[in-house]
């Protein structure tokens, strides 16, 4: 168990009183913005633009740009989330919980490769030294993107992409020393697999927001 604790905390020893309480906000926000996700909730998003505003802060400090980029954009889509999920008519949600159609996999499809191709830009732009976990990093920048959109507009295949590259995640955090942000992820996997079952049952139907 000390060895354990050790490897969440060892990375933090050094690190500014400032960066970890902002990490630690980040940690709390982002799990509040899963559940509220998961319950089908409007405060996904307040609480997920709290949480992806200051990881891009940090994840620029820490010159993690594929990330930063990702974290950017899900702020992006955040506020068009916020909106979609926020339509009504006649007092109930306008947007209900559906499957993917044909062509909202082939868009899905096409904002993976084209969010890949700009976060590898991105670290050209910065004339970063590509390495594996950057590449690691530059595919499941597509996946969280494509995922995010998913979420946007309610497809139930949003939460499929979230757990398959929240479980690439976690050790790709937990290798570049950001043991916190790993942990979250961990807990990120298990709150999207509840999501997965609970937006399942709940598919066509509206909730009340």
């Amino acid at each position: 168990m000390e060895q354990l604790s050790d490897f969440f905390l060892d990375s933090y020893r050094d690190a500014s009183t400032f960066n970890i309480i902002l990490e630690a906000v980040v940690f709390i926000f982002g799990i509040l913005s899963v559940y509220y996700s998961k319950k089908e909730n409007l405060l996904v998003y307040p609480t997920g633009l709290i949480a992806t505003v200051i990881t891009v802060y940090l994840l620029y400090k820490a010159e993690y740009y594929g990330d930063m980029m990702m974290n950017f954009y899900y702020s992006v889509m955040s506020v068009y989330g916020w909106i979609n999920w926020a339509r009504k008519k006649d007092g109930e949600p306008v947007v209900p919980i559906t499957r993917t159609n044909t062509k909202e996999k082939l868009v899905g499809f096409a904002l993976f490769l084209l969010t890949m191709i700009v976060t590898y830009l991105v670290y050209r732009a910065f004339d970063y030294e590509i390495k594996m976990v950057n590449y690691i990093d530059i595919f499941t920048s597509g996946v969280f993107f494509t995922a995010m959109w998913y979420m946007a507009i309610k497809k139930l295949e949003n939460w499929t992409l979230w757990i398959f590259a929240d479980i690439i995640t976690v050790p790709l955090y937990a290798y570049r020393g950001l043991g916190m942000l790993s942990l979250q992820y961990i807990i990120f996997t298990i709150l999207a697999i509840q999501g997965y079952l609970v937006w399942k049952r709940n598919l066509g139907s509206h909730v009340n927001l």
